[in-house]
């Protein structure tokens, strides 16, 4: 008895202690600064809050919760990381979705510039900790990726007992945002947080996050006022305090919390995601499912027996169809976004430290590699002894695949390549983020042709679709949310049509009639390719909601199956757009299915899990 008293007693004293150290202070937090390579308000507003937080002598320290930048590109970054040391207290920055979805380094200059993307300090007897929750990449919902949470957590339970948590993300951790907010909100429901601090929405918000708390800041842009601001916040024993900072003007009170020891009940499982639609296609059974619990990009590669992938930390890893099991892995030294290609027993992929890479498919040993200038996150294709790749060094290459060696190289590119070109005819097909897109002679390299949209912004470029070609037409879509088929030998239009909000996605027809594409809101279409005006075969309804993940549809033997930014596979029949079944893996990103036939097939997602699933006949699966 005496010695349980005693544990109860130290426990309690602990718990006092730990109370006891938090002292009143304030922070400032700075959000949305978005600072952009053609436009300098956002730079001279980021200026100013500088200068008028330094005038504050009493602010411990600032926190920058993402979207520091406007086009995720490193002068932006240096440019902002000048102003951050202006300041002289500590500041500590995490990223937002335009460091993440449009980085011509894959996502990777970020931390080279401000050392990481994720920060953890602590602060009278507070414990504050921020990390990425935005898309890699591809457009898709706010995400944390597997290796964060088990970060999030191991830095969790280091902290002493009763430590108060303070998160900071970009995006609320809530449905609609982050595709996996709950994974994250059970995380720190075991712990005392006092609030989630975000932006992302550009205004002062209150929400909630899985009973967390979740406080949206005003961004750092003036918008249509004269001046920007920033957010002033005041933690005391009994509050935290939250005061609008506009340039100029004192501070503005809008909301008040209660500070303390927070305790946090049982979930709403209502608003977790449903796999109830499972039940309802029996034949779709999952032969394995390997996680490998690290974020994967890039589709997989199937030949001879063996999948290939690579991840979000730069392993590359080759496992055995059969069971899932991994056979080896490679390292390199950055993200792997590239999708690889197989040819004979060697395999080569692109990844963002800067370098091609050439693998033996039995052991994994380095045939060759490539060095370039910068990230390379385009998917090679092999044709015969040639390798066809692009990267974010303004350059597309044929290699050699024997060897590494250089066939030719058109580096007049002013935008980074990702996606996978089109062989057609002798000729090369591919966008990239600079508005445009290409064709390339096969032979040389030399530039036939280069059509864009009209769109000065290069958000709009087709630059994530992996275009494909027949009837002498080259098909893509874009963010411009437009249906398009150029001339493939002249780059002239055969037609365009914005009938149906497609984007980013499109597939082909085995036969090479038909051409298939995903709208931004449910419905799946297929156009006759062999027609020189938009001409509509046939548009199902497959209620998947809004969705905007660049998952290309894959067809195979008179079967179309492509996955969902929320986990959710479908497939329908490609003559009638019947859809056959639904399967729901996850509810984050799936990437561009690989299929083995109509019946077997292999889907990746940024949960970081390797699956094959096999659809058996209706009659033999009752």
């Amino acid at each position: 008895m005496k010695i349980n008293s005693c544990r109860i007693l130290c426990l309690l004293l602990a718990i006092a202690c730990s109370s006891a150290h938090l002292f009143a202070f304030r922070f400032a937090l700075l959000t949305d600064v978005h600072i952009s390579p053609t436009n300098p308000v956002p730079l001279e507003d980021l200026q100013a809050s500088v200068s008028e937080i330094n005038a504050m002598v009493s602010i411990a320290f600032v926190i920058v919760s993402g979207d520091i930048t406007e086009a995720g590109d490193k002068a932006s970054m240096q440019q902002a990381k000048e102003q951050f040391d202006r300041l002289h207290m500590p500041c500590y920055v995490t990223s937002g979705n335009h460091e993440t979805k449009w980085s011509e380094s894959g996502c990777t200059d970020f931390a080279r510039v401000f050392g990481d993307d994720k920060f953890a300090f602590r602060y009278g007897g507070c414990f504050f900790i921020g990390f990425n929750s935005g898309p890699v990449i591809k457009m898709a919902d706010g995400h944390v990726a597997p290796q964060d949470l088990i970060w999030l957590e191991e830095q969790l339970k280091k902290q002493p007992q009763g430590t108060f948590v303070i998160p900071v993300t970009h995006y609320p951790l809530q449905p609609g945002d982050v595709d996996n907010w709950y994974q994250v909100t059970d995380i720190l429901r075991q712990y005392p947080v006092q609030t989630v601090l975000g932006g992302h929405y550009h205004r002062n918000m209150l929400l909630g996050c899985d009973g967390l708390p979740d406080v949206l800041c005003r961004s750092n842009l003036r918008a249509d006022q004269p001046v920007g601001g920033w957010s002033l916040i005041q933690v005391d024993p009994d509050s935290v305090r939250f005061y609008e900072k506009r340039i100029g003007q004192g501070p503005l009170h809008w909301l008040s919390l209660p500070f303390g020891n927070h305790k946090y009940g049982q979930p709403d499982l209502s608003l977790r995601p449903d796999t109830s639609v499972n039940n309802l296609y029996p034949q779709v059974t999952v032969r394995w499912q390997t996680d490998i619990k690290v974020g994967i990009y890039s589709a997989p590669a199937v030949s001879d027996g063996f999948v290939y992938i690579g991840d979000d930390e730069g392993q590359f890893y080759c496992l055995d169809i059969a069971d899932g099991t991994v056979r080896w892995t490679y390292p390199t030294q950055g993200r792997i976004i590239s999708t690889a290609a197989v040819a004979g027993h060697k395999v080569v992929f692109g990844s963002t430290d800067g370098n091609i890479y050439c693998l033996d498919t039995s052991k994994g040993n380095l045939c060759w590699d490539f060095s370039t200038d910068a990230a390379v996150m385009g998917c090679p294709v092999i044709s015969g002894d040639t390798v066809f790749i692009g990267g974010s060094d303004g350059c597309f290459r044929a290699l050699r695949l024997r060897d590494g060696h250089e066939f030719w190289s058109f580096c007049e590119l002013q935008g980074y390549v990702e996606t996978k070109p089109c062989l057609y005819n002798g000729n090369i097909y591919f966008g990239a983020w600079d508005c445009n897109l290409y064709a390339l002679s096969r032979a040389d390299g030399h530039l036939l042709w280069k059509w864009n949209n009209g769109r000065s912004n290069d958000k709009f470029s087709p630059a994530a679709v992996w275009p494909v070609a027949t009837a002498g037409k080259v098909f893509i879509t874009a963010p411009d949310r437009f249906l398009t088929a150029l001339d493939a030998q002249t780059g002239n239009v055969v037609w365009r049509t914005a009938a149906h909000k497609v984007r980013e996605t499109i597939g082909l027809s085995h036969d090479g009639k038909t051409v298939f594409s995903r709208c931004m809101n449910d419905s799946v279409l297929a156009m006759d390719a062999q027609a020189d005006v938009p001409a509509t075969l046939w548009k199902t309804n497959a209620h998947y909601g809004y969705d905007h993940n660049p998952s290309m549809l894959i067809e195979n033997n008179g079967i179309i199956v492509f996955g969902t930014k929320n986990g959710l596979l479908h497939a329908l029949d490609a003559s009638s757009g019947e859809v056959l079944w639904r399967y729901k893996i996850g509810n984050s990103v799936i990437n561009t299915v690989t299929m083995l036939s109509e019946k077997d097939i292999c889907v990746t997602s940024s949960e970081g899990t390797i699956t094959r699933l096999f659809i058996e006949d209706i009659a033999t699966k009752q």
